[in-house]
C-alpha cells in the first residue's frame, strides 16, 4: 500500500515505459489511493472511495453468481418478462423520461453531445424488444454441446455460466437492457455508465431492474451498478480479477485504455470502440445499387455507419458523382447538408466550389459552419468521423481492388468492409483477403446482432487488436458461456 507519492519519482508500466510523478499528482494522492501506470494514458490515480464503490458492485455480482446456480431458467425468463412489463407501464416510463430530461439538460450545459442520451418511445420499444428477445433465446447453460461415446462410459461437453461480466459504456441508457442479456446463461452483470446518463441508469435500476429481480426470485446483485460518475470507478472495475469478462463500449481511446487495464488483471475483454465502415466501389457497380448502398449506410451515426468510401478504376468520376448525390440525399433526409473529406490525389474528382462553400454542421457542441469539403492526408483514411446529424464521409480512390483491400487492412479499424460490384470474382477475392469480421456486398448498416442474426446484441468487436478467439464479432447473451466436461459411466 502506497502511503504517499513524491514528485519526480519514476514509475514503470508493465511494458517497461517510465513515467514521472508530477507535482499535481503527488499533491492529490492520499493514503489508500491506487496508482496505475499504463502505456495508453500514463499514470492513473484511483481514489480509495472510487475503488470501494467498484469493489462493492463486483462483490454483489460475484456473490449473486454463486447464488445463480440455484436459480432455474424459468426464473431468469421471468425476470425479462417483469422488466419489460415495467417498461411498458406508462407511469414508470414517464418518471424515467423526466429524470432523463434532467440528465440531458446537465449534459447540454457542459457542452456534451446528447444524441444518444435522450430516451424516446422508439428507444423504449427497442429496450422492451431486447428484453423479450433475451427471454426467447435458448440458454447454453446446462446444454449438452457434444457427446463422445466410449466403451463403458461417455464424455459430455456441457455449456455453463461464465461468471460476473462487467460493462462500461457512455451516455446510452438503453445499453443497460442490453447488459441484462448475460443473465440468460446464468451469469451476473456489473456495469458503470458515463456521468451524462448516470441518473437515468439509476432510475431504470430503481424502477425496472431491481423490482424485476425481486419478483422473479433472482439474487439482488445479479445486476449491479457502480454508483459513480468518475472514470476512476470504471478503471477500478476493470482491474478487478474476479470478473469473467470485461466489455467496454464507447470512444476509441477510452475503450482501448479500459481493455488494457482488464488484460493487465488477466480478464478477457470484448471491446466495442473504434468503428466506421468502409465501402469499396467497383468499376462494375451499377448506379442504382451504389446510390442505395450509400444512402442506407448513412441513416444515423453508429459504429457500422459508412465512414470511408473508396472508388476504383482509372476513371472513377461517374461513381464519385453518384456517391456525392447519395450523400446529399442522406443529408436532406435529416434536414442537413453533408461533409466530405477528400484524400490526397482526389481533389479533381469533386466540384471545386465544395471546398469554398460553407455549410451548417451539427457537432456535439452545437451548430457550426464549416466548408463542405476539405482535403485529407492519404494516411488518415481510418479516422472515424463522429458526426451528430450531418453525414460525414472520407472519399478516396484506388487503381485496383487489391490496392483498396491493402488500404483497408492497413488503415481501417478492421470492422466492416463492403464491396459494391457486379463481378462475382471480385466478391470472392474481397471475402478471402479483407481482414475484417464483417464483410458484405451492399449497405454497411446490416452489421447488427438483431438485424443480422435475430439476436439482441451486447456489442460488436472489430479486429483492430487482432482476431477474436473462438467466437464471432457479435457479442450476444448466448455467446457468454464456458464449457464443462462430464464423465458418465454407462
Amino acid at each position: 500500500m502506497i502511503e504517499r507519492l513524491k514528485a519526480g519519482a519514476t514509475v514503470l508500466s508493465p511494458d517497461g515505459t517510465a513515467f514521472a510523478v508530477d507535482e499535481e499528482l503527488a499533491a492529490a494522492f492520499e493514503p489508500g489511493d491506487r496508482l496505475v501506470a499504463t502505456r495508453q494514458a500514463g499514470l492513473l490515480r484511483i481514489p480509495a472511495a472510487e475503488a470501494r464503490r467498484a469493489d462493492a458492485a463486483v462483490t454483489a455480482a460475484s456473490d449473486a453468481f454463486g447464488a445463480m446456480n440455484a436459480v432455474n431458467d424459468d426464473a431468469i425468463v421471468g425476470f425479462y418478462a417483469e422488466a419489460s412489463a415495467q417498461l411498458e407501464d406508462d407511469a414508470v416510463w414517464n418518471s424515467i423520461a423526466e429524470i432523463n430530461a434532467e440528465d440531458v439538460l446537465r449534459a447540454q450545459a457542459r457542452g456534451r453531445s446528447t444524441t444518444r442520451l435522450v430516451v424516446s418511445n422508439a428507444m423504449r420499444g427497442k429496450m422492451i424488444e431486447g428484453l423479450k428477445g433475451w427471454a426467447e433465446m435458448p440458454s447454453t447453460r446446462g446444454s449438452v454441446l457434444e457427446t463422445i461415446a466410449h466403451d463403458g462410459f461417455r464424455v459430455e461437453l456441457v455449456g455453463a455460466a461464465l461468471g460476473p461480466v462487467a460493462f462500461v459504456f457512455e451516455g446510452r441508457p438503453n445499453v443497460l437492457a442490453d447488459a441484462c442479456g448475460v443473465l440468460r446463461g446464468g451469469n451476473t452483470v456489473v456495469f458503470r455508465i458515463g456521468s451524462d446518463a448516470l441518473q437515468t441508469a439509476q432510475a431504470i435500476m430503481r424502477q425496472v431492474v431491481r423490482p424485476a429481480l425481486a419478483e422473479a426470485g433472482l439474487p439482488a446483485g445479479a445486476v449491479s451498478l457502480v454508483d459513480s460518475a468518475a472514470h476512476a470507478a470504471g478503471w477500478a472495475l476493470f482491474l478487478d480479477p474476479r470478473l469473467a469478462l470485461a466489455v467496454a463500449r464507447g470512444s476509441g481511446a477510452a475503450v482501448e485504455l479500459l481493455g488494457a487495464l482488464a488484460r493487465s488483471a488477466g480478464t478477457p475483454v470484448s471491446l466495442h470502440g473504434t468503428g466506421g465502415a468502409w465501402m469499396v466501389v467497383s468499376e462494375s457497380a451499377s448506379t442504382r445499387s451504389l446510390r442505395e448502398a450509400v444512402m442506407r449506410s448513412l441513416d444515423r451515426k453508429v459504429c457500422n455507419t459508412l465512414n470511408t468510401c473508396c472508388v476504383l478504376g482509372a476513371n472513377p468520376q461517374e461513381h464519385v458523382a453518384t456517391v456525392l448525390d447519395a450523400l446529399a440525399a442522406a443529408g436532406e433526409a435529416r434536414g442537413q447538408s453533408f461533409r466530405l473529406h477528400v484524400a490526397d490525389g482526389g481533389r479533381h474528382l469533386v466540384p471545386e466550389p465544395m471546398f469554398t462553400t460553407p455549410v451548417r454542421v451539427m457537432r456535439a457542441e452545437g451548430e457550426v459552419t464549416e466548408m463542405q469539403a476539405d482535403m485529407l492526408a492519404a494516411d488518415a483514411l481510418g479516422h472515424e468521423w463522429e458526426w451528430e446529424e450531418t453525414p460525414e464521409v472520407t472519399l478516396t480512390t484506388a487503381a485496383t481492388l487489391d490496392e483498396a483491400i491493402a488500404a483497408f487492412n492497413a488503415q481501417s479499424p478492421r470492422l466492416v468492409g463492403t464491396l459494391v460490384s457486379d463481378d462475382a470474382d471480385e466478391h470472392e477475392r474481397f471475402w478471402r483477403t479483407l481482414d475484417a469480421p464483417f464483410v458484405g456486398d451492399g449497405h454497411t448498416r446490416w452489421v447488427d446482432g438483431q438485424y443480422a442474426l435475430g439476436k439482441p446484441e451486447l456489442g460488436l468487436s472489430n479486429w483492430q487488436g487482432g482476431r477474436l478467439f473462438a467466437r464471432g464479432g457479435v457479442l450476444t447473451g448466448d455467446s457468454v458461456f464456458t464449457v464443462r466436461t462430464r464423465y458418465i459411466t454407462t
